[in-house]
Formats: structure tokens, C-alpha cells, sequence
């Protein structure tokens, strides 16, 4: 796996010396390159249709030259790393064509005067809002083959699961409606592609109800944690995991018998730092963590539960991203009784999550409050279970000073000690409290902007009132 690291925003990086800028024009420079080829390879496949040359069939658009490349741009070093062909560039180009050059396509539409109809074997589909032509796998097919059906299988199977392209998420070959040829799919770009080619640099998805994933930041630090050293360790196997996995599974020959991946159950009370560790776990080991919006996957539309999963899914498998599914008994929970068709579904959308668990490549945590809600077909695929408990009165007084700062102006009255043994309260709800005491002391009138012991006992009387606890 390869580590993602968070990138600068591209504001800021403007102005240092414009030197990203220059970069980004670099970039772009080199896409138009591929894109100017492209349309050249266009030109050259229509020239041998229409004027029926011998050489059609095996020879024709690829005997025009691709441009050099510049491995340090980012189309440039993504040719160099899958050591492309030019039949691999011409299937990428038009890949990014319709966002980038879309005119360039408009010789597709040209009509077939016999038929008073578009030519077959140009393929291409009109788009709902889109104006332009869309390429689909045939397209494709007729740029790089012709009539040649030897180089037309060879097209094809570029567009099988197989290819690269597939692998890296690079192109997509869009599902066909009902029994319709494979190829008739529209060709469209992967998710990352455009980013990747024109900034050379990763791209934050965008959140939306198609893709229900935020990726979840964090300030804290590692030495923030005050956790049980037990929960400590069990955490270390996480890490070690994601730094030693090509190791265990290739050098040590453990993928004949290992799942790939990694499977973790957090459980706990709320504000015990379940999320909080999920951030670090990324940021520790440099991969991407993203937290699932459960509320956003469920679909009350059959078959929409597993569309948004499986974008979310595919997505990380191609990314390297760990996956965070918060109160994850809200999905994961214990399957019902079939007593309905709601209830039939609903069962297999849990199925449907067990096998995509179990084949994900990468690292998937989930949360929840309680364990016991968990589905224990789930549990036992979990390579570690890992309680996070209420921190008992050591591991309290730690935390109220950690969150309470050395910056804070504080009175002499507050007794942490005290106060840790006095409440059982969670980090969560510490700075619950250190939120409200602030803000009460900073508000106050008389000039003393100080925290006192009067302003932490409101926060906490309130904090137990918010719990529906008894007050002190």
C-alpha cells in the first residue's frame, strides 16, 4: 500500500514564489499535448474509413507518434508508471476528452447519408445534460482498431477488469443497459484521473448522498491519548499492520491463507475517543482515514444501500483509505426475523456489507456503544475487538489537564483531583464542560477572564443534567 499524505490548498501554495503555478502549467501543458495527439489519431482513424485505404485495417490512427512525456508532471509519471502503450494513452485521452476537449469529439456526429443515421461502429451515447458526444468501449474500439478484428479483441479486453485501468480506478467502462453489447457502455474517467493529470496531487471527494464518506481530520496528537496501556497495544497491532503487510502477506507468504486486510471493533461508551483514535491511526501511519455518513447509506430505495456502498468501497480499495463507520449498529446491527419483504431486504444488505468487509483490501474500523448490538457474523471477522472504557480517576485527572491547557488563565480554587474523582465522565464530556466554563469566564463583566471552580461546577451540573443524571 502505498501512503496517502494530505495535500497543501492550492492557495496557499500560489504564493510560494509562484512556483505552483509554474507546476500547474506544466501540467496542463503536457494534458494538451496528449489531447492535441489525440485529435491528430482522430483525424488520421477518419481519413483511412472514408478514403477506404489499404493499411486500415492494421495500420492507420497509432502510426501518428505520441508526444514525449515529462515524468514529473502528473499525466507524464501516471504514463511512465503503467510503462503505457500508445494504444493505452489513445484509450486514456478520450477517456478525458468529453471534460476537457469535448468539441474535439463533435466529428463523431458526422451521419452515414445511406441511412440518414449516426454510424454504428462510432459508438458514443448523448448525455442527459452533456451536449457533446460521449465516447463508449466501441468508441474506443474504432480509434484503435478499425476493421481489424484481431486489434479489436485486443481493445476490448483493455476494458476488462483485468486491464490496469481497472485496477488503479483510472477509466471506467460504464455498465451497458439490459442485454445491450458491453462495449455500448459509456467510457468515462475514474474519480481521480482529471485531479491526478492536471495538479498531480490527490483530490478530497466531494461529499454528497452518492458518496455518504467525509474524510475525517484531526489536531490531536498521539501523545494526546490517555488510554489503558491494553488499548494501547491492541492499537499497535493496527499500526503494524498497515507498516509490515507486504511483508507478511508476500514475503512471508501469508496470502495463502490470510484475508487481506485488517478488521477492527471499537466499543464503548460515547466520548471515550473512539473517533479521535480513528484520526490518529491515519495520521500515524499516513493513510487517509474517511468516516461513513450511516444515515446517508441507507436507502429506502431497494438497491441504493449497496450503489452507495459500493462507490464507497471501490473508491477506498483504489485509494488506500481507511474506512471509519461510525455507530456502526445502525447498519451492522443483529438481522431480523423475516417477517416482511422490508425485513428480507434489510438482511441483504447486511450480507451484501459482510462480504464486502471481508474481501476489502485495506483497513476498516467500526464503532459502536455497545458491542452486544453488533451482529456476531460480524465480530467474528474482526482481527481485534478493542474496548475503550470510561478512564478511571488517574486517567480523568490526566485528561482535565490535558483539554484545560497551560495557556487557560485558571483561579486557585479548581481541584482537578477532586473533580476526577468526584465525576466518571469521558473525554467527550470533560470537553463539554471545559467548553461551557470557558466561554461563561470569558463573558464575565467584572474584568476577571479566569476560569473558576464556580464556572466548572455549572459545566459539570449541566453536563449531568444533558445525561439525564442525577445532580451533585
Amino acid at each position: 500500500m502505498e501512503h496517502q499524505h494530505d495535500k497543501t490548498p492550492l492557495d496557499e501554495k500560489v504564493t510560494e514564489g509562484g512556483m505552483e503555478i509554474e507546476k500547474i502549467d506544466k501540467n496542463i501543458g503536457q494534458v494538451e499535448q496528449e489531447l492535441d495527439w489525440l485529435h491528430s489519431v482522430i483525424n488520421r482513424r477518419f481519413e483511412c474509413y472514408f478514403g477506404d485505404e489499404v493499411g486500415f485495417e492494421t495500420e492507420g490512427p497509432l502510426d501518428v507518434a505520441p508526444p514525449d512525456i515529462d515524468a514529473e508532471t502528473g499525466l507524464g509519471e501516471l504514463i511512465s508508471k503503467h510503462n503505457m502503450t500508445a494504444l493505452d494513452r489513445m484509450i486514456l485521452a478520450l477517456a478525458l476528452a468529453p471534460d476537457l476537449q469535448p468539441q474535439m469529439l463533435d466529428l463523431f456526429y458526422t451521419r452515414n447519408k445511406k441511412f440518414d443515421r449516426g454510424f454504428t461502429e462510432f459508438g458514443g451515447i448523448k448525455g442527459e445534460q452533456h451536449g457533446g458526444f460521449i465516447p463508449t468501449g466501441e468508441t474506443a474500439v474504432f480509434i484503435g482498431a478499425g476493421n481489424s478484428l484481431e486489434t479489436r479483441i485486443e481493445v476490448s479486453q483493455m476494458l476488462m477488469q483485468k486491464h490496469f485501468f481497472y485496477k488503479h480506478d483510472l477509466i471506467r467502462l460504464q455498465p451497458s443497459a439490459g442485454d445491450e453489447p458491453r462495449l455500448s457502455g459509456a467510457l468515462v474517467p475514474g474519480p481521480e484521473l482529471l485531479h491526478n493529470v492536471c495538479y498531480n496531487e490527490s483530490s478530497v471527494p466531494e461529499y454528497n448522498h452518492k458518496f455518504p464518506a467525509k474524510k475525517l481530520y484531526t489536531k490531536h496528537k498521539w501523545s494526546d491519548l490517555v488510554l489503558p496501556d491494553a488499548v494501547h497495544s491492541q492499537l499497535d497491532e493496527i499500526t503494524a499492520w498497515l507498516d509490515h503487510e507486504s511483508t507478511l502477506m508476500i514475503d512471508w507468504g501469508l496470502s495463502r491463507n490470510l484475508k487481506p486486510g485488517y478488521r477492527s471493533l471499537f466499543y464503548g461508551p460515547p466520548g471515550t475517543g473512539k473517533t479521535m483514535v480513528a484520526g490518529l491511526v491515519g495520521i500515524r501511519t499516513g493513510f487517509d482515514v474517511y468516516r461513513i455518513d450511516l444515515s446517508q447509506v441507507v436507502s429506502k430505495y431497494i438497491g441504493e444501500t449497496e450503489k452507495n456502498l459500493s462507490r464507497i468501497f471501490d473508491r477506498a480499495e483504489h485509494q488506500n483509505w481507511i474506512l471509519f463507520f461510525d455507530e456502526a449498529d445502525s447498519l451492522f446491527g443483529q438481522r431480523t426475523q423475516t417477517k416482511s419483504s422490508n425485513d428480507r431486504y434489510s438482511n441483504q444488505e447486511v450480507s451484501y456489507l459482510l462480504q464486502r468487509i471481508e474481501d476489502f483490501n485495506g483497513v476498516i474500523i467500526l464503532a459502536t456503544n455497545l458491542k452486544e448490538n453488533i451482529d456476531e457474523a460480524f465480530t467474528r471477522r474482526f482481527q481485534s475487538v478493542i474496548n475503550f472504557p470510561i478512564p478511571d480517576e488517574n486517567q480523568r485527572y490526566l485528561l482535565w489537564k490535558k483539554i484545560l491547557g497551560t495557556s487557560m488563565p485558571m483561579s486557585d480554587d479548581i481541584d482537578l483531583h477532586q473533580i476526577a474523582a468526584d465525576y466518571r465522565f469521558a473525554g467527550g464530556s470533560i470537553i463539554n464542560v471545559v467548553r461551557f466554563g470557558a466561554l461563561r469566564a470569558v463573558q464575565r463583566k467584572n474584568g476577571s477572564a479566569e476560569l473558576n471552580s464556580s464556572d466548572l461546577q455549572e459545566g459539570l451540573r449541566r453536563e449531568l443534567k444533558k445525561q439525564g443524571k442525577t445532580i451533585l
